[in-house]
């Protein structure tokens, strides 16, 4: 198969779909720009192998054509300190200005069109839109794993333009490569850690997971759906009461599948949810009437850390307290402390899903995981067995 690694790019123009949907403040500053940096070495792959390099992206969720406060041309300058070469800017990503310039580049030059999602035909997938962009370039390289579970039209409708020239960038096979790892063969122990509010937007990752894992260790807000299922007292706790049989079943499946699953026995039960709040331990089974559980207890960090610290193989997904308050980011820390040291003894850790990155990015240990995963929705659904439109565009079935 082609790689970005084997392609030679001498004198083609690389169309290169990224994900520079980075958040902007009012002044239009950039936050946070890894998923640019992530993107680096892909665009500088091109030039060094004498090729010039077309960049097109979305930013934001413009609702109706263009808007000033989603242009792309905010980042351009950024782009320009990141790559260490000019940027030029087309204010289309179709249209004649867009086609004159990408006409006009010449090897080593990059061009930044604008937001794609200021026509509706992106994510409609609209093939005659697809064909305008595609024309623009000799190749195509999906490097946007966060939009790879989409059908648009730059992240997979292309793909039919370019049938011999379709390639993955390093963000986008770096991603494969971790995730697959983990789904595919990992090494055992494989221990995976659930987070969040809902059981319900985990279910399918949960059900895909119990056929692989060794433990699974669910933690968060879902867990009192789980503890008020099984006859206990959950209090004022988050709870979907709707969901009480599934809770049921999924113990019931762990157990026919000998996963060991593993409820924080432990809450620190809050009266507000606050910083400020009264806080107290009890078992998660005994939380009292106006209290709502806000974290783990020292218990539940304590059996959680051994299993994650025994593990070869760790996948997290979710916090495990409201750690947004650092009163309740105890046990959400305490996680990431154990996966890091996991890893430091020579386990593969992946880290996943926009709660669980925010959180190993506010502790500042990202670097000390084996992979931090920029795909969000995508990551979720890859994980969940399904089939993704922006990697089947180019492994094909």
């Amino acid at each position: 198969m082609q790689t970005i690694d084997n392609y030679n790019f001498k004198n083609k123009k690389a169309l290169i779909r990224v994900d520079f949907n980075v958040p902007l403040n009012d002044k239009f500053e950039i936050t946070d720009d890894t998923r640019m940096r992530a993107a680096v070495p892909t665009i500088k792959k091109v030039l060094a192998g004498g090729g010039s390099v077309i960049l097109m992206s979305h930013l934001g969720r413009p609702k109706n054509g263009p808007e000033d406060k989603f242009s792309l041309k905010h980042i351009q300058k950024h782009l320009e300190e990141l790559l260490g070469v000019p940027v030029k800017f087309a204010d289309d990503c179709i249209g004649e200005s867009a086609k004159q310039q990408a006409a006009e580049l010449k090897p080593g030059e990059v061009l930044l069109l604008e937001n794609l999602r200021f026509y509706k035909e992106e994510e409609k997938g609209d093939e005659g839109f697809a064909q305008k962009l595609a024309s623009l370039g000799d190749v195509w390289i999906n490097d946007a794993f966060g939009t790879a579970h989409r059908a648009h039209a730059s992240t997979a409708v292309i793909a039919k333009f370019f049938p011999n020239d379709k390639l993955f960038g390093y963000v986008m096979q770096g991603e494969l490569e971790s995730v697959d790892k983990v789904m595919h063969n990992p090494t055992r122990p494989f221990t995976a850690i659930m987070g969040g509010s809902k059981v319900s937007s985990k279910i399918e990752i949960i059900m895909n997971l119990l056929d692989k894992v060794d433990n699974l260790i669910l933690g968060g807000g879902m867990i009192y759906t789980f503890k008020k299922a099984m006859g206990g007292h959950i209090g004022n706790s988050i709870c979907e009461d709707d969901k009480l049989d599934l809770a049921l079943n999924i113990m019931k499946l762990a157990k026919e599948k000998g996963v060991n699953l593993v409820l924080a026995a432990q809450t620190v039960a809050a009266d507000a949810f606050s910083n400020d709040a009264n806080t107290q331990l009890v078992p998660s089974m005994e939380i009292p009437d106006g209290w709502q559980g806000l974290d783990i207890g020292p218990e539940s960090i304590a059996a959680f850390s051994k299993i994650i610290e025994e593990s070869k193989t760790i996948l997290w997904n979710g916090p495990v307290g409201v750690f947004e308050m650092p009163k309740f980011a105890v046990g959400t820390k305490a996680v990431a402390d154990a996966i890091v040291k996991a890893t430091a003894k020579g386990a593969f850790s992946l880290v996943g899903g926009g709660d669980s990155v925010a959180a190993i990015n506010q502790f500042d240990l990202a670097d000390k995981v084996s992979y931090v995963s920029t795909g969000g929705g995508a990551l979720l659904e890859y994980i969940e067995g399904k089939e993704l439109p922006g990697i089947t565009a180019i492994r094909g079935k």
